[in-house]
């Protein structure tokens, strides 16, 4: 605990850092901790991992007073992420008894409302914090220290306008901590409009990359599934994280590995917070031994004991594809990253290769048990109710227009009378005699008997009478 204690942190800070374990500061909590404590604005640049959580947090609740009104904001890009950046500010702050609301979407707004009213902290997603400044239900009018955590991921996801109206809305003499994995210009702009001489600080990766080890497969996309389960099958020890580039092949592999019996849960932007919330708590018990998940889970995210990380599709940039092998190979122990490059993985794989940092190597293919895929009933009616299937078998959706098979001639009282079919027209056409409409029960207008009694006698057209005014017409 003694570096820590060089740190300025109070006894009870260092107490409670003893009892979680914690002997040593990382490195970006080593550099930032006197920063923040001191006042200054600070960009630090770390990835996921790297401990920046306390590197902020234990500065806050130091300069944080109870009941003083909310004097910390803390803006992330997603809901977990929130999450646990506000369990952890609840853990250290216990002894201050700081009320710590965490608020992002996805859930009913009215505990958050009463949650902001004795709030001194505020843990929040850009989306809805907005929606509570327009409601005017939070009050920044003694907000003191403002953090940006994982602003390349905010930004990345559409939030650089929302964070410009947050970051309006704040006091001009407030501190700003900006924390983001890469330093963008988008991030440089940021700081320059909005920053007091920050002090910028560096670190390097949580990952240690000796203990890393980064592999592919070149594999035939029919056989994708059924290598990742052959994988799965062999390695037991760890937590597995599996990613998918949409939830629906998340989904997809999710209920197949699932099916084959393997303890699998899917994570994605698709399913309600409370369901998120309960399945990371899942894992982080291991309960379940593999997640399926997108990107959401890629990033902030504090998961221990993952030994495997499976890319079933590859990320579009190198930058997607460090943070995600990030969540293996941490605090000294070792991982491994596992690709499964198929054809339509080609050109992003190809693009993940450009970054000379990343060294992945070709693995071959094992013999692999080809395994049945169950596709969703959803899937299966989609594809049978195809219109190209249903051209094939000649099916046609029933119309006015389809009569090619029927009676040439057939009568009916709705239409007036007797009524000649020839192919799928009627008899006639625009130019229809006076004698051939009536036939239809129609006059030359091509107007049937109900709207003769509405407009008038025929004969009042024939001469170029006048109608009747509208208001003195029967309706029906």
């Amino acid at each position: 605990m003694e570096n820590f204690k060089k740190l300025g942190l109070s006894k009870d800070i260092l107490g409670l850092l003893q009892k979680s374990g914690l002997e040593n500061p990382t490195e970006i909590q080593e550099k930032a901790i006197p920063l923040v404590l001191a006042g200054k604005d600070v960009i630090g640049g770390s990835y996921t991992g790297s401990g920046k959580t306390l590197a902020f947090g234990t500065g806050i609740i130091e300069k944080t007073q109870p009941r003083r009104g909310l004097q910390a904001l803390i803006l992330t890009p997603t809901r977990e992420l929130a999450e646990q950046i506000g369990k952890v500010l609840k853990t250290f702050s216990h002894y201050k008894k700081l009320h710590v609301a965490v608020v992002y979407g996805g859930v009913a707004m009215g505990p958050q409302v009463s949650a902001l009213k004795d709030a001194e902290v505020v843990v929040a997603t850009p989306g809805r914090i907005l929606d509570h400044m327009q409601r005017k239900s939070v009050d920044f009018s003694y907000l003191k220290i403002l953090v940006l955590d994982e602003a390349d991921r905010m930004l990345d996801m559409g939030f650089i306008q929302d964070v410009e109206k947050i970051i309006s809305q704040t006091p001009k003499d407030r501190q700003t901590l900006l924390f983001s994995a890469t330093i963008s210009s988008d991030i440089e702009h940021i700081a320059k409009k909005h920053m007091r001489n920050p002090e910028n600080v560096f670190v390097q990766s949580y990952v240690d990359p000796t203990k890393l080890k980064q592999i592919f497969y070149d594999v035939p996309k029919e056989v994708k599934f059924s290598l990742l389960v052959h994988l799965l099958k062999q390695e037991r020890e760890g937590l597995v994280m599996v990613f998918c580039n949409t939830r629906h092949n998340t989904d997809f592999v999710a209920e197949n590995l699932k099916r084959l019996g393997i303890h699998t849960l899917p994570i994605h932007g698709g399913l309600t917070q409370g369901k998120r919330n309960q399945i990371m708590e899942m894992f982080h018990g291991k309960e379940v031994y593999v997640l399926v998940c997108t990107d959401i889970a890629a990033r902030g995210l504090d998961i221990k004991g993952v030994s495997h990380v499976y890319n079933y599709d590859i990320p579009a940039t190198s930058k997607d594809y460090i943070h995600r092998i990030g969540r293996t190979a941490r605090a000294g122990k070792e991982g491994i990253a596992i690709n499964l490059v198929s054809e339509r993985d080609y050109e992003n794989f190809n693009e993940v290769l450009r970054d000379e940092s990343l060294k992945i190597d070709e693995e071959k293919l094992p013999e692999i048990e080809r395994v049945a895929i169950k596709v969703s009933g959803f899937q299966r009616q989609n594809r049978r109710s195809s219109p190209y299937r249903d051209q094939r078998h000649e099916r046609r959706a029933p119309g006015r227009n389809n009569y090619r098979d029927r009676n040439e001639e057939r009568s009916s009282d709705r239409y007036g009378g007797e009524r000649k079919i020839y192919g799928h027209r009627w008899e006639g056409g625009h130019k229809r005699n006076v004698a051939s409409h009536q036939s239809y029960g129609r006059n030359e207008r091509g107007y049937g008997d109900r709207q003769q009694k509405r407009f008038g006698r025929r004969d009042d057209f024939q001469h170029g009478k006048r109608r009747r005014p509208f208001n003195q017409r029967r309706r029906y």
